[in-house]
């Protein structure tokens, strides 16, 4: 799927500053959570959260953003598309997100909206429970996707997860069309089961039309096809002509493409401290090494590779040096 291109990536998602701080499951009870689920809350429900958490740590996050971000340190070479507020929190994430190696220029919400922030609570197990208030990201529109940036970039990676508000929802269906007209090609991540649920028939629209890259778990593939068994979810999957990649935690990853199977093992985690943003480092893995020229199995490889170096530390992205570690592993 790679192509020369000025930018290898380019991804559109929220700009979000994650907010990490380690619970017990009784916590969650208490207020009502659903452990290991990923919800939509208000600005007054953020503040109530936030005040009864216990102490956290600030990390710039976002599903997209974190898979670009995870690529630049690959070698990659990733652009993003992504509004924050023009306030702390989206000081940090602009800082975060070129010092890591990323291209971007949205400039800042112009309404009041603050910057997006998730509430994440760890439980020991390793587990994470994501509160997210969209703030400035719902104020991405149309105009902020610039097509010469389209144009320049190899593939277009979407989030399911900004499919739920109208206004980006809106923005990204004109990249698509962009990048179609540009002969480029779409990834794109159904990010959580409440999205596939809220939108089940436009993702079923874009992996049967112009998705060529398709991103997902367990739980994601089965809610698309409203199945419990996995095996009827993929073979419905691998009915289409697209590469869809369904990850499975522990039991690593499987990508079906072109009447093709490959199955592969996780990487090993020593200790599993937080899941966050391991789907989203996985995708990173996978789509450098893809632009790479690599085999499907060896992107899936470098895929789960990523992502054990993410769950074994808080905070979505790489602390280790991910470009040795699949080096290591890969050649």
């Amino acid at each position: 799927m790679g192509m020369t291109s000025q930018y290898d990536v380019l991804a559109i998602g929220n700009a979000i500053v994650d907010v990490i701080s380690a619970a017990e499951p009784a916590f969650l009870d208490t207020h009502g959570i659903a452990k290991g689920t990923m919800r939509l809350i208000s600005a007054a429900e953020g503040e109530a959260l936030y005040a009864a958490m216990g102490p956290g740590r600030e990390v710039s996050g976002g599903s997209a953003a974190n898979t670009v971000a995870g690529m630049a340190t690959l070698g990659a070479k990733p652009a993003f598309i992504g509004r924050v507020a023009d306030d702390q929190l989206g000081q940090v994430f602009r800082h975060d997100i070129v010092s890591a190696g990323v291209h971007y220029a949205t400039p800042p919400s112009p309404t009041g909206d603050p910057t997006g922030r998730c509430l994440i609570l760890v439980t020991p197990d390793g587990d994470r429970t994501m509160n997210t208030y969209l703030g400035a990201c719902q104020q991405l529109s149309e105009a902020d996707i610039d097509p010469d940036l389209v144009a320049a970039s190899g593939i277009l990676y979407l989030e399911g997860y900004l499919w739920d508000p109208p206004t980006p929802r809106a923005a990204m269906e004109k990249a698509i069309a962009m990048a179609r007209g540009q002969g480029r090609k779409i990834a794109f991540t159904l990010s959580d089961v409440f999205c596939v649920e809220g939108h089940r028939a436009d993702f079923l629209r874009l992996l049967a039309g112009p998705v060529d890259l398709m991103f997902a778990n367990e739980n994601e593939a089965c809610a698309l096809y409203r199945t419990d068994d996995l095996a009827v979810a993929m073979e419905a999957m691998a009915a289409q002509d697209c590469i869809s990649v369904i990850t499975r935690s522990e039991k690593g990853a499987v990508v079906l493409a072109g009447g093709e199977r490959h199955v592969v093992p996780a990487a090993r985690v020593d200790r599993v401290v937080d899941t966050t943003g391991a789907g989203d480092l996985f995708a990173g893995g996978f789509m450098a090494a893809m632009v790479q020229g690599r085999s499907l199995p060896d992107c899936a490889r470098a895929g789960c590779i990523a992502a054990a170096e993410i769950i074994g530390h808080y905070g979505a992205r790489p602390e280790a040096d991910l470009k040795a570690l699949i080096g290591s592993e890969l050649g």
